[in-house]
């Protein structure tokens, strides 16, 4: 018999690919975040892909989910 999923899980399981999420999850030592786009969510992980890289995040380990809003425009270079 399996435990009921936690709120943040069904909250990636129901997000589309494409939203942008920001997912908390368990790591040695503590906590850490992943920001960006939701590739994928299964039975037993999500993708995130981030600035730095895709991150596969074993779903027992998620603490906290969400949708965050879009990531604003970047600023143009100063003149030098």
């Amino acid at each position: 018999m399996s435990l009921p999923a936690s709120a943040p899980v069904r909250f990636l399981a129901a997000a589309g690919p494409g939203t942008r999420v920001v997912v908390r999850y368990r790591i040695d030592g503590g906590l850490t975040d992943a920001l960006g786009h939701l590739l994928a969510c299964d039975a037993g992980s999500c993708t995130v892909r981030t600035r730095r890289a895709d991150v596969v995040i074993p779903l027992e380990l998620v603490v906290a989910a969400k949708e965050v809003p879009p990531a604003p425009p970047r600023r143009p270079a100063r003149p030098a």
